[in-house]
């Protein structure tokens, strides 16, 4: 069943979602080499705590963590751990809050220092194609008009789409209906209605599309250990332009 959602509820999540956008600020503060995975997910578990807000993930089905912080050939769901990181890594950082009784959540990765050409093209299109399918996401579109978007994006490239892996509706709870797929045809699919939230959030591999699941029942890398791409923002459909509620503003103010 999906829950759309009124204006007063897309205002908390609007409000949570600066709670969550500062806190990927402060860890794009600190994220360079040397810094250990484990100490991001501290201070950003901190943060959102002193904020009023509680981290979605922590205790989410056991997940141990704040943060999913998945390194090079980790797609999603990597554990932060004490690995320390190093010059040329990508570091992709997944966070939720979950505010005055609703969710919201984004992503980003991160290239560490002298990242090589091909990676840095990965990121940059895997980046562009979430906006375009954001700007997909409005009333009388279909959602193989948004996921379309994406997919064409990245595989003209000659990139991949994760397929087992989707983004989702997102409120009351982290994960809602409907799934939101980053492969599709357009015209196909749920037809999008005003009032729909939804986390957006491309997955895109630098080699094949594939995929495993480790042992450890979490984190997904890609099968030949290429690098992976992972950019999210939870967004409400609107009339005529979609409405992004989460924000990078405070990760691009440090970038600047």
């Amino acid at each position: 069943m999906i829950f759309y959602k009124s204006e007063e509820e897309i205002d908390i999540i609007r409000e949570g979602a600066q709670i969550l956008g500062k806190a990927h600020g402060i860890v794009a503060e600190n994220i360079k080499e040397g810094i250990t995975t484990l100490s991001l997910d501290k201070l950003a578990y901190e943060f959102i705590r002193d904020s009023g807000g509680i981290p979605s993930f922590k205790g989410y089905n056991g997940f141990p963590n704040s943060l999913c912080i998945s390194v090079n050939e980790v797609v999603v769901h990597g554990f932060p751990s004490p690995y320390v990181i190093k010059e040329g890594d990508i570091v992709s950082v997944d966070c939720g809050v979950h505010y005055k009784g609703y969710h919201s959540d984004s992503a980003y990765t991160h290239p560490i220092g002298n990242v090589n050409a091909e990676t840095r093209l990965l990121l940059e299109k895997t980046k562009e194609a979430l906006y375009l399918g954001i700007e997909r996401a409005i009333v009388g579109n279909r959602m193989g008009d948004v996921a379309h978007a994406i997919q064409q994006h990245v595989e003209k490239e000659g990139f991949t789409v994760v397929r087992e892996l989707v983004g989702h509706g997102i409120g009351k709870n982290l994960h809602e209906a409907p799934e939101v797929p980053n492969y599709g045809k357009r015209g196909q699919g749920l037809k999008l209605q005003a009032g729909l939230v939804m986390a957006i959030e491309p997955m895109v591999n630098l080699g094949t599309r594939n995929i495993v699941q480790e042992n450890d029942g979490w984190t997904i890398r890609t099968r030949d250990r290429k690098p992976s791409a992972h950019f999210e923002h939870t967004v409400v459909v609107r009339k005529d332009k979609a409405e992004i509620l989460t924000t990078f503003e405070y990760i691009e103010k440090v970038l600047r």
